[in-house]
């Protein structure tokens, strides 16, 4: 056998299996590729959109909070008020139990000081019968009467 006769054949052979390769095996590892390109691509893409759709996301809640903080002040806010109001009735709800009790306490003492002067007049009175027996038990004397007169006083 000669070299070059082997060359030949060898070469002819790579040629055809190169040939074959291309013809039948090179358009599917072509498309292969091709589809794993595109996959990556379609991958990139969803990752820049999914990228774009968190920064939108994080916005929103961003957003969100903000809102449920102003709202968060505002019911604080109104919390306070109505705390003040409670006070501020409370407040005049314990003025007006005071201004009551005190008057309750000044009609009290208003009562006890007329008693003790109905009291004292019920004494007065007493006395002055009693004197008024006295004198006239006695005779009607000026100097007797006005010495009455004036124990009566003392008396008083």
């Amino acid at each position: 056998m000669d070299i070059n006769l082997t060359f030949v054949v060898q070469g002819l052979a790579f040629f055809a299996v190169a040939w074959m390769v291309m013809k039948f095996g090179w358009p599917h590892i072509i498309a292969a590729i091709e589809e794993r390109q595109q996959k990556i691509a379609e991958g990139l893409a969803a990752a820049d959109n999914s990228q774009k759709a968190l920064a939108q996301a994080q916005d929103k809640v961003n957003e969100e909070l903000k809102v449920a903080r102003a709202k968060a002040n505002e019911i604080i806010e109104q919390a306070h008020q109505r705390a003040n109001q409670i006070i501020d009735a409370a407040k005049t709800e314990a003025i007006a139990e005071g201004a009551r009790q005190k008057a309750l306490a000044e009609s009290e003492i208003a009562a006890a000081s007329n008693r003790a002067r109905e009291d004292l007049r019920k004494q007065v009175s007493s006395l002055a019968v009693s004197g008024a027996e006295k004198l006239l038990r006695r005779e009607i004397d000026a100097n007797a009467h006005k010495a009455l007169l004036e124990e009566l006083a003392a008396e008083i």
